[in-house]
């Protein structure tokens, strides 16, 4: 049977509301006058840029990248040295790497042990030496924008220090910045407190600058600031920076792909002090072959080398690198291999199941 219709609902008790406090009501009034001006025009400034398209130049620190990867500073050696890295996982990634090297004129012989695990948005790396000094990196992605980092360094020798690095990018449409504090003291507030900022001007040109705040005593302290530009091509083959330091030093590099399998590079360093008046250029190229990566370099110094890297697989790859110093009447040799090998099964890599045709 359907209920009466002069049936009433059972009452709903009333909800009690508390009414703001008037001093709080004030105080939000007062800042959001105060900072409504503020908050107004950084929108419409953020809209006026977004206006021009610019690109985002990439980071202070990368800003020589390309130049890095042609030149050989970053990759010469000499003596006998042996990587045997054994892939462990693939997604997430994990590896181990074993690092020998000896008979180097510049460091000796050594053993070292390192660790890598990453995924999307978190990368771990450790290892350790056969001296005892430990060393590890943690990079945390927070989101598209933010990107946290750690470093820590560890030694067993007493002329050495302990090193802890804690760093942050952020990264904007048409901007990157960066902060980072080396052993930093939250008691006295020594430390080593590097910030830096690049903005993009046009769709080729971006203007930065770097300032750096040491304090290795509580009553002592310095500030530096450097200057940065950089001015990349239409067609994004060629790149030329420039930095200019405190005390008169400017760096100027310039890097250009000639084609698929050629880049050059060249480096100015300039020093204009009062007390040493030097200038040092390098020149650089990099050609790729289709298993093998060759790079030569000659500077000012008198300094010619050359590193050819061949792969005779995807696993095996074979080092030959060599320096001759003109003015010294010195010359460098090094020799060495690089070995990678799993313990996964092709389809825990990837590939398509043995005796069966790839997917469509």
């Amino acid at each position: 049977m359907a209920a009466p219709i002069n049936e009433k609902a059972p009452a709903v008790p009333p909800t009690l509301v508390t009414p703001p406090s008037p001093s709080s009501s004030a105080s939000s009034s007062i800042l959001s006058t105060v900072a409504s001006p503020f908050t107004s025009l950084a929108t419409r400034f953020g809209n006026w840029k977004a206006g021009f398209n610019l690109p985002n130049p990439g980071s202070v620190e990368n800003l020589q990248k390309e130049v890095k990867q042609t030149h050989l500073t970053n990759f010469i050696f000499d003596g006998a040295r042996a990587d045997l890295t054994k892939g462990l996982s693939v997604d997430p990634a994990f590896q181990v790497t074993h690092s020998f090297s000896l008979g180097s004129q510049s460091a000796p012989s050594s053993y070292h042990f390192s660790a890598v695990f990453a995924n999307a948005n978190l990368l771990l790396q450790g290892g350790v030496g056969d001296d005892g000094n430990l060393n590890g990196r943690l990079n945390r992605q927070w989101n598209s924008n933010h990107l946290s980092k750690v470093q820590a360094s560890l030694t067993s020798s007493a002329q050495a220090q302990n090193m802890v690095i804690l760093e942050h990018d952020y990264t904007g449409s048409d901007y990157s910045a960066n902060f980072k504090a080396m052993n930093p003291s939250p008691i006295n507030g020594t430390g080593i407190y590097i910030g830096n900022a690049l903005q993009s001007v046009t769709k080729n040109l971006a203007l930065g600058f770097e300032t750096l705040y040491q304090k290795p005593t509580p009553d002592m302290d310095e500030w530096t600031t450097s200057y940065l530009l950089k001015y990349t091509g239409d067609r994004k083959d060629w790149i030329a920076t420039a930095q200019l330091q405190p005390a008169g030093i400017l760096q100027a590099t310039y890097w250009q792909k000639l084609s698929d399998k050629v880049e050059v590079a060249a480096d100015l360093q300039l020093i204009a002090a009062p007390q040493r008046r030097e200038a040092i250029t390098t020149l650089g190229a990099k050609y790729d072959f289709r298993m093998a990566t060759f790079r030569a370099q000659v500077d000012s110094t008198g300094k010619v080398s050359a590193l050819l890297e061949q792969k005779f697989g995807p696993s095996f790859a074979f080092l030959f690198a060599g320096e001759i110093d003109h003015l010294k009447n010195a010359a460098k040799v090094g020799v060495g291999v690089m070995i990678e090998s799993t313990s996964l099964t092709p389809e825990e890599m990837g590939y398509p199941p043995q005796g069966y045709p790839p997917h469509a």
